[in-house]
């Protein structure tokens, strides 16, 4: 059957995510080298309360951390995907499922990224829910500032730029909701350029070696790649460009997928998923009983 991966970005976080797996004494490794690369406890920033958790610089490490255990979990049981994916930050994690990085060089990646990001202080993002895209993309052309940050579903998007420029689109176009996202700056848009800059400093010093399966890129949404120097371009681009995950899910339906799991907490990508490519079969992991459960279906 074929298979994706896809792994979730900033806003799938939960308070207790992961919780079942923090005492697998498989886990135990990873969960020791991710406190001495970060200076705090997965563990322990999972049971805080939303609003801390939230705090990008925290969110990023946690995400990866978790997708990653349940991974090498995965893997241990003889699964491997044919292609791999993730919404934005998620990108990292396919990157290690992928044996691109290894999870230490992809943690202190996803360490330097949400700190940059979290660094960010101008600008905002607001969430759009029910728009009539035409219009939508027509007032964004002409409003400066302004861009498709997400383009997650037909019906639901994330622009991203100066605030005053959000509002003048949110004034303009007539939407079911808009919803600003509790994000300290204009994540995938140019005003992260700085960042980004720095962020591809900090690429240029890590090897990436060929992927063993397919990536498929926010930035290049229809050409997966196991291309090292590809990929290194496409994730170095990642955080000023838009993430088309809308595409993605075309690309999957287009392509003969037959099957999507997301690894890691929540299911805001099959939720996305299933608005566009509703042919495919959706699984969850985010703990150890979605993980059985997968297992008990899908038998090698």
């Amino acid at each position: 059957m074929q298979t994706v991966w896809v792994f979730p970005g900033q806003g799938s976080q939960a308070v207790d995510m992961g919780a079942d797996l923090f005492n697998q004494q498989s886990s135990q490794e990873k969960l020791q080298i991710a406190q001495d690369i970060l200076g705090w406890a997965i563990a322990d920033k999972c049971h805080k309360e939303i609003t801390e958790l939230s705090k990008t610089q925290f969110t990023q490490p946690c995400l990866y951390v978790i997708s990653a255990i349940l991974i090498d979990i995965l893997k241990s049981k003889g699964y491997s995907p044919n292609v791999l994916t993730g919404h934005s930050l998620g990108e990292l994690t396919a990157l290690y499922a992928a044996e691109v990085i290894d999870f230490a060089t992809g943690l202190e990646l996803v360490r330097e990224r949400s700190l940059l990001m979290s660094q960010a202080t101008t600008g905002g993002m607001t969430a759009l829910i029910g728009f009539d895209r035409a219009a939508l993309e027509a007032v964004i052309a002409q409003t400066a500032g302004v861009v498709l940050a997400n383009d997650n579903s037909a019906d639901q998007v994330v622009i991203s730029g100066d605030i005053e420029a959000i509002k003048q689109v949110c004034d303009r176009v007539k939407t079911k909701r808009a919803i600003p996202l509790p994000v300290s700056g204009a994540f995938h848009s140019p005003m992260m350029a700085g960042a980004a800059e720095k962020f591809t400093q900090i690429l240029a010093k890590v090897e990436f070696k060929d992927a063993q399966i397919p990536v498929l890129s926010n930035v290049q949404p229809h050409q997966p790649t196991t291309d090292p120097t590809k990929l290194k371009s496409l994730i170095a681009q990642q955080m000023t460009a838009p993430v088309r995950w809308r595409e993605i899910c075309l690309y999957l339906q287009s392509s003969g997928y037959e099957q999507a799991v997301e690894i890691g907490s929540g299911k805001v990508l099959t939720g996305l998923i299933k608005r566009t490519a509703s042919n495919l079969k959706l699984f969850n992991i985010s703990n150890l009983n979605q993980l059985a459960e997968y297992v008990s279906v899908n038998q090698n």
